[in-house]
């Protein structure tokens, strides 16, 4: 398919960018990889009049750490996170879960921001970004703003980005040294969305679990923030009892749609599992 005609522009900066996106209006939108954009408007499923290209505003690049905080622009690319020193040291999570992303030529276009603002439920970084209490800095006409991801997903590709607006950078808290971490994702061939998958981040004290963080991907609406299973981890000595009571905290807000991935029983245990899974491999991890 043919997509349908557009005017195209390619800013410098995140101010050029946004101005164009106030002016076209309704039928402006922008282009980060261009991975789930491009294809709906070969469908003429999206039929943009204005297209913006990011790729070109070098201000929306780069991974940064401090004072205690990750910064990554929206613009960096899956695989540079991937080649990330400085993520690979303070934050190994976001390199494992960027490695789980589709196959490599996606990964060499695909970014970050286009992965969390999107709102695709099926997309991994979403629910990582909530287990790390991310937060999104936004740019619009009135200015810049932030939101937390745990407050930015309201429904399937709904998010709080409001017309006119671009995501420009997320910025993260350095989890702490010691910190334990994993991504588990079930899904039924290399490059698949999940049929399940879980963040996990703990940390640990004299024996106990100081803290626990856990996300689930692709078994709702939106991604999951499983507040409860982290707090059923919190205080104990993660053994089978607390980590039951995870799973099955997990599994109570787990909300899969029945698709070729299997029936909604069958994706809620496969997220069960995930956590567990993850549990043990952060738990492994801590020190």
């Amino acid at each position: 398919m043919i997509p349908g005609a557009f005017d195209y522009h390619r800013p410098s900066t995140v101010a050029e960018a946004v101005t164009l996106l106030a002016d076209a209006g309704e039928d402006g939108r922008v282009l980060a990889g261009g991975h789930s954009l491009i294809p709906m408007m070969k469908l003429r499923m999206a039929t943009p009049e204005t297209l913006i290209d990011l790729r070109h505003i070098d201000e929306l690049r780069g991974i940064d750490e401090n004072g205690g905080t990750i910064t990554i622009g929206a613009m960096t690319t899956q695989a540079e996170m991937i080649a990330s020193g400085l993520l690979a040291d303070v934050c190994p999570i976001l390199r494992e879960t960027a490695l789980q992303i589709a196959d490599p030529q996606i990964r060499n276009l695909g970014t970050i921001g286009g992965n969390v603002a999107n709102g695709d439920p099926g997309n991994d970084l979403p629910a990582l970004m909530q287990a790390l209490d991310a937060a999104y800095v936004i740019a619009g006409k009135s200015g810049s703003r932030e939101v937390a991801a745990r407050d930015f997903y309201e429904a399937a590709y709904f998010t709080a980005l409001q017309d006119g607006e671009v995501l420009t950078a997320i910025r993260i808290a350095t989890p702490p040294a010691g910190h334990g971490w994993a991504y588990e994702k079930q899904k039924r061939k290399i490059g698949d969305y999940a049929t399940a998958a879980a963040a996990v981040l703990l940390t640990m004290s004299g024996g106990k679990c100081a803290s626990a963080s856990i996300a689930l991907t692709n078994v709702g609406d939106t991604p999951l923030f499983a507040e409860a299973a982290g707090a059923a981890l919190a205080g104990t000595d993660l053994g089978a009892d607390a980590v039951n009571a995870a799973v099955a905290a997990a599994e109570a807000i787990a909300e899969p749609a029945e698709d070729g991935r299997g029936p909604v029983d069958f994706r809620i245990k496969v997220a069960g599992q995930m956590v567990r899974r993850g549990i043990a491999r952060a738990a492994s991890r801590a020190s």
